[in-house]
């Protein structure tokens, strides 16, 4: 499963202003990857027209709601908790319905109604249209399960409720669910077959969201680089279907084009890249356009072969490092960020090496790095004994650790001296008399407030550094934010 924050965070209650007329209280928590938290707003924005406003108070709540995250145990095993916690509030108010979204929806199913009991309704990732059918199933008594995956449903049409916003930055869903069958992800099964999302309406959600006051986007997605969608053209121009769909196109680099064009003062990212999937092409684009920010998450999960042939990394160790090569000579300044497993089974020290060699010769940004959890299911599951001790996992896993913490504070170091521009999204959680934003390189970066304020773009001078933030100072405005 590729990331775009770490799946085990704790979950955020989402909040959004209320809609007039709505009477009926929604609790609406997310744990996981960022597309749980870009779904939420999805759930959101189906149930405000249901009569339901998000609140932040558990006790009140007509409706809660847990999208969870089944990529690791130990995330499963949060929301768990969470759903104790649930079941005691609702133990005081009766009244109050309980339901589990998302991709442990999708893998336990049935379970949660009728061993566990602790749930009223289980909703699949595709079933959040039928929301409310489910609901009224649950007000006339009866359990409510919809866990059927489809291979059509990608939510274009549903305009998402902006959760617990900063008002600057936001996700636009381009893709739904994975083709890539790596061995160790449950990703496939719990979101079914990719589908990519007609672009105009990726367009029209981006220049909705500029005119609101967002100054940047990032295009979401299991798999970003395998957006692909046939349209827009009349087929009796072309003797051959296959002409006709070629000739229509759109592919992720075009369609990162059609967004630097539609907003050129927007910024724009994206995540997540699969290594066997990005092509140059993409890097080019990004080469092109100054709106497209020098970034990219590109997962790994190993530098050995071995262990690579054995995920289904439909890459090997070298074509990764030819496209590091490419990102390299066509944006000298990009930052990479990785995800990578420790304790893989059959790893060895040597396979653990190649992984801390490969480490080396990129020298990431920063990463996201977890010992192997064996997920119910998956392939590996299926075929492969979980054969690496925990204190091996956890050791090598600490040697990945410490080497990503090396190479961060080299990164951010190549930053000091220099001046960078900043979107500012937010009060500093350190100090209220600084700001922070980020740079291009979705490196955090704090400078003092003076005059500025959130959603402008700003110079700023970096003067210091930790592994993990930029300090600086605002030097004047970079962008005219009209």
């Amino acid at each position: 499963m590729e990331k775009t924050i770490d799946e085990n965070k704790q979950g955020e209650a989402l909040i959004l202003d209320n809609k007039e007329g709505n009477s009926k209280k929604l609790f609406i928590e997310s744990y996981g990857c960022q597309m749980n938290f870009s779904d939420s707003e999805i759930v959101a924005s189906i149930l405000s027209d249901q009569g339901f406003n998000t609140t932040q108070q558990l006790e009140e709540a007509d409706l809660v709601l847990v999208n969870t995250c089944s990529i690791r145990d130990k995330a499963e095993q949060t929301v768990r908790k969470r759903l104790e916690k649930y079941n005691a509030v609702k133990r005081i108010n009766p009244n109050m319905k309980v339901g589990v979204l998302g991709c442990m929806a999708e893998r336990l199913k049935s379970k949660f109604l009728e061993e566990e009991k602790i749930v009223d309704l289980v909703v699949g990732p595709d079933a959040y249209k039928d929301l409310p059918n489910l609901l009224a199933e649950v007000d006339e008594g009866r359990d409510a399960i919809n866990v059927i995956l489809s291979k059509e449903e990608t939510y274009g049409d549903i305009s998402p409720v902006r959760l617990n916003s900063n008002g600057v930055t936001a996700f636009v869903s381009i893709t739904r669910g994975c083709d890539n069958m790596c061995t160790f992800c449950v990703v496939p099964f719990t979101r079914g077959r990719e589908r990519s999302r007609d672009p105009q309406s990726i367009i029209e959600e981006i220049n909705d969201l500029w005119s609101k006051g967002y100054r940047e986007v990032t295009l979401l997605g299991q798999n970003v680089d395998s957006y692909l969608w046939y349209g827009g053209g009349l087929k009796k121009n072309f003797e051959k279907a296959s002409d006709f769909e070629k000739a229509t196109a759109v592919n992720f680099s075009k369609l990162l084009e059609l967004c630097a064009k539609a907003q050129p003062k927007m910024r724009f990212r994206f995540s997540t890249s699969n290594p066997q999937d990005m092509t140059l092409d993409v890097i080019e684009t990004m080469a092109k356009f100054e709106n497209i920010c020098n970034y990219i998450h590109l997962p790994v999960q190993s530098g050995s072969d071995r262990i690579l042939k054995a995920m289904n990394r439909l890459h090997t160790r070298q074509e990764y490092f030819e496209l590091i090569d490419n990102i390299k000579r066509l944006i000298p300044d990009c930052a990479i960020s990785q995800d990578m497993i420790s304790g893989f089974p059959t790893e060895t020290e040597e396979d653990h090496q190649d992984t801390l060699s490969l480490m080396e010769y990129v020298k990431y940004d920063f990463g996201f790095m977890f010992a192997y959890s064996e997920r119910p299911g998956t392939l590996a599951a299926r075929k492969l004994e979980d054969d690496i001790p925990e204190d091996v996992k956890k050791r090598r896993l600490n040697e990945i650790i410490q080497l990503q913490q090396k190479h961060s504070l080299l990164r951010t170091q190549e930053h000091v001296g220099k001046i960078e521009e900043v979107l500012i999204e937010k009060e500093s959680k350190r100090s209220d008399q600084h700001w922070s934003g980020r740079n291009s390189q979705n490196t955090v970066v704090v400078f003092p407030k003076e005059h500025y304020k959130v959603g402008e773009f700003v110079n700023v001078k970096i003067n210091d550094c930790t592994s993990a933030t930029l300090i600086g100072q605002a030097v004047d405005y970079s962008k005219n934010n009209l």
